[in-house]
């Protein structure tokens, strides 16, 4: 179809029958497939460029295209570009088991993008309230439950709780206005461009309609100052609660447990080759070196270990329950609990403090 068959009709909202109309219209276009096909490599590329705030958080950029590509095709196109984008994402970098509810939150994000920009009078409240809808909406109200749903089927009876839930909406809540600068920044760019080539119908004026009034950026900057502070807030309490032996590998595992007997042992005057050491517990201090251990020590048996069917370097690599079931066979007998303080960067001990 030809750009002079189609409609330039610009409207002030999706809910009419023509609206829908050019946006289904766009996918017997041969231009704005190609384009399409286009913004779905980008976006798969973009996917997989992610910026790491803490473990649990990260900041992708695929939303530039996917908030260009659906302001030029529209909800229809936009919608089936999401579902293609979720499947060869997964086969390209596949993560879990693949869940196919999750594709909702792709359509959903690309949608509520194209009802926000196609085909309208693209301006600053607009970008900002089409962020804002897929921040919450998106990736907040309906993340959640398919993300109880995922942990029900495929976790092994382990629960999606609230708590799990609020670093998802702790970086919404900070990205929300960094997003919507960028994401109005970016548009007024691109939109005289895709204007020139006969993709949008609007843009001329874009880098004026796109500006962002003083009060507007007096709330974006109060949303992002709530956001900073529900980020320290969210990772204050992260580290003060999650303890770093619970994500151990076996081989961290071992090396921390010798670690804490060493200084046990040089400490305390210990026997080396009788006193075995467990993590319980490892919680760091936010915006700080410094490491407290929760440590079980044990006194091994030699007569008894002699019999057994683990040596005492496997003892000494075990884990907190592991260990207590060593005791229970009698190879070893619980001596204490020691907190042990330490500065990792420099491994300077602190503070020894035994029960």
């Amino acid at each position: 179809m030809s750009n002079k068959q189609k409609s330039t009709a610009l409207y002030s909202h999706p809910f009419s029958k023509a609206y829908w109309r050019d946006a289904a219209a766009e996918l017997k276009d041969t231009h704005m497939l190609v384009f399409a096909a286009l913004m779905i490599a980008l976006r798969l590329v973009m996917k997989q460029i992610s910026i790491p705030i803490t473990p649990v958080l990260r900041i992708n950029t695929a939303y530039f295209v996917n908030a260009l590509g659906a302001m030029v095709y529209g909800p229809v196109v936009a919608a089936i570009c999401a579902v293609i984008t979720d499947v060869l994402g997964y086969i390209i970098r596949p993560d879990g088991v693949y869940f196919i509810p999750f594709v909702l939150t792709e359509v959903g994000g690309s949608v509520f993008f194209a009802l926000f920009l196609y085909r309208a009078r693209v301006t600053t409240p607009r970008v900002m309230l089409s962020r804002f809808s897929i921040n919450l909406l998106i990736n907040v109200v309906l993340q959640t439950p398919i993300m109880m749903w995922y942990y029900a089927l495929y976790m092994g009876g382990k629960q999606y709780t609230f708590l799990m839930a609020v670093p998802s909406i702790v970086k919404n809540i900070l990205m929300f206005p960094i997003e919507s600068f960028l994401l109005a920044l970016f548009l007024s760019v691109m939109l005289p461009i895709t204007c020139r080539l006969g993709l949008t119908y609007t843009g001329s004026d874009a880098k004026s309609e796109l500006r962002f009034t003083k009060k507007q950026i007096a709330g974006l900057a109060a949303l992002f100052i709530i956001g900073v502070g529900c980020v320290f807030g969210y990772l204050g309490y992260y580290y003060k609660t999650t303890s770093l032996s619970a994500k151990y590998t076996a081989e961290e595992r071992y090396e921390k447990n010798t670690e804490m007997t060493k200084i046990l042992v040089s400490a305390e005057n210990l026997d080396a080759d009788t006193t075995v050491t467990t993590v319980e517990s490892a919680y760091k201090k936010f915006l700080s070196n410094e490491t407290t251990y929760t440590v079980a020590v044990y006194s091994v048996d030699p007569d008894a270990l002699a019999d057994y069917d683990k040596d005492l370097e496997t003892i000494r690599g075990l884990s907190k329950s592991k260990a207590k079931a060593v005791s229970d066979d009698g190879v070893m007998t619980y001596q204490t609990t020691a907190t042990i303080v330490r500065n990792e960067k420099t491994g300077e001990v602190l503070d020894i403090v035994l029960k």
